[in-house]
């Protein structure tokens, strides 16, 4: 009784002095996703309802956070209203709009969408020889406009002799997933506006002593191969950022083409192919075969050997498919090219071989794989398709250019001004006659092969380079729609260029 009288005297005496007041909630509208050019001013006006928020009883502030996660938060305004000249990087954002209450701390905040872009950001590049310099063009999808010469201002040393512009994102690092591959070497370019560092010199990448000068690089599951004046060298990137080792053939040179499949998502131990060019035979390059749990095997063999120790490994799904008997020897190697052609629906992708022996030409459709079959692949390597194209007209051609497409199993070529198509579904196999480019010179003739999803259906349409008069002039022909046939498909066609060597487009990377 005594405890219950002090504390009820202690509350008796509590008259309190609370000063209540109604909180002002804003109302927060008028925030939507935006996309900005670099540079150009950012201007976002809220709507807050009827209550006024002035400054002195609260704050204000727009921040951006990079969707990527590697960049901290970036305040780009105090103000109530946003009045921002754009200097992020292009990439993708979240913008922050939030309000303080200056007394309480009390905060209210919303978010929309940011994406910044350059002119740079997307669109075909361009590789050209300027008398023989090396010079990539963009053909922004951006702006429209065509950016000349972009490296001239890049820092980068003079390179000649142009041979390839590629994107190897998923196995490169990210800021700079672009290579351009010349006569005097190669290096990586920046993501962003194609920006250069000493240390993107591709010899940072050769753990080797010997100056490797790639003439093409492809990648394939956990790895990469490069091929350069005869030797193949390939890269592991499994978790680690690897580096090109000593050579993978022995005692003999190897043409500059890698087979290897371009279609599936997920590959763990991938299957490489290459010719040998002084025993005239198609080889096959499993690396993980030398790790002890695969039985540490010799990791280079004949297709043939290759075949059985797929069939050793995976009896039944090791080798598939009976478009030829046996693996071709003795023959010239023409061309290779790797598509995503698919005819068995096993997620690997048809690698042709055009051969010649003497006026012969064969043409093989090989079917590259993994020899784990632990994700995509259904098989390890596929006899996928036989032509004997020896009937058509001007195939091998000194000066024919070919590509392949994803779409069906159709081949184009290009002598002079002219494009043929073969249907290799044919039998026999015939060329038609595409379209002509009256007095111009085709220098470039291939399929670009998206990766990103919502661009893979551009994959089949075809990208032509020519040069008349000195001008290069690039044009693409709808491929999905014309089901692969160009003989009415206008194209897009954009000009001012040097001479076209190669083409590739860039998408976006965020």
């Amino acid at each position: 009784m005594m405890v219950a009288s002090l504390i009820w005297g202690s509350c008796s005496y509590d008259k309190g002095s609370y000063d209540y007041s109604d909180l002002k909630e804003p109302l927060i509208s008028g925030i939507t996703d935006q996309s900005v050019l670099t540079f150009s001013r950012l201007r976002v006006v809220p709507d807050l309802g009827d209550e006024e928020f002035s400054d002195g009883d609260y704050s204000f502030e727009w921040k951006v956070i990079n969707n990527n996660g590697m960049q901290e938060p970036v305040v780009i305004g105090r103000e109530r209203d946003l009045d921002y000249e754009v200097t992020l990087l292009p990439g993708a954002y979240t913008l922050y709009f939030t309000i303080y209450e200056t007394a309480t701390g009390l905060y209210w905040q919303q978010s929309a969408a940011l994406t910044v872009s350059s002119s740079l950001s997307e669109g075909w590049m361009v590789l050209c020889s300027d008398e023989g310099r090396a010079r990539l063009d963009i053909v922004s999808a951006v702006t429209g406009e065509t950016v000349p010469d972009v490296l001239k201002a890049s820092g980068m040393p003079q390179m000649n002799g142009p041979r390839r512009i590629q994107w190897l994102s998923g196995n490169t690092d990210a800021a700079s997933p672009y290579y351009l591959l010349t006569d005097d070497g190669a290096t990586r370019l920046g993501r962003d506006a194609f920006e250069w560092k000493p240390e993107y010199d591709f010899g940072y990448e050769v753990a080797v002593n010997d100056r490797l000068v790639p003439q093409v690089i492809v990648s394939a599951g956990f790895g990469k191969m490069t091929v350069g004046d005869g030797n193949a060298h390939y890269c592991e990137i499994m978790g680690i950022d690897g580096l090109y080792g000593s050579a993978v053939n022995k005692g003999f040179k190897v043409a500059p083409y890698i087979g290897a499949n371009v279609l599936a998502e997920q590959v763990y131990a991938a299957v490489y192919m290459l010719y040998d060019i002084d025993n005239r035979r198609l080889m096959a390059y499993c690396p993980l075969l030398a790790a002890n749990d695969l039985g540490g095997l010799d990791p280079l063999a004949g297709m043939e050997e290759m075949g059985q120790i797929a069939e050793g490994m995976a009896p039944g799904a090791g080798v598939v498919g009976n478009a030829f008997g046996s693996w071709p020897e003795g023959y010239e190697l023409v061309y290779m090219e790797n598509t995503r052609y698919d005819p068995g629906n096993a997620k690997m992708g048809l690698t042709y071989v055009l051969l010649k022996d003497g006026r012969s030409c064969h043409l093989y459709g090989v079917q590259l794989g993994d020899m784990l079959r632990y994700a995509d692949c259904t098989y390890v390597i596929g006899k996928g398709d036989y032509a004997d194209l020896s009937q058509c007209r001007n195939v091998l051609h000194k000066d024919a250019l070919y590509a392949f497409s994803s779409l069906k199993n159709y081949m184009y070529y290009a002598i002079g001004d002219t494009v043929w198509r073969i249907d290799l579904s044919q039998e026999p196999v015939k060329e038609e006659l595409q379209f002509t480019l009256s007095g111009e010179k085709i220098t470039c003739l291939k399929f670009n092969l998206y990766q990103n999803s919502e661009n893979r259906q551009k994959s089949y349409d075809l990208v032509v380079g020519s040069v008349k008069d000195g001008e290069g002039v690039l044009r693409v022909y709808e491929g999905r729609d014309s089901d692969g046939d160009f003989r009415k498909v206008e194209p897009q066609e954009y000009g001012g260029f040097a001479e076209i060597v190669d083409v590739t487009y860039k998408e976006r990377v965020y």
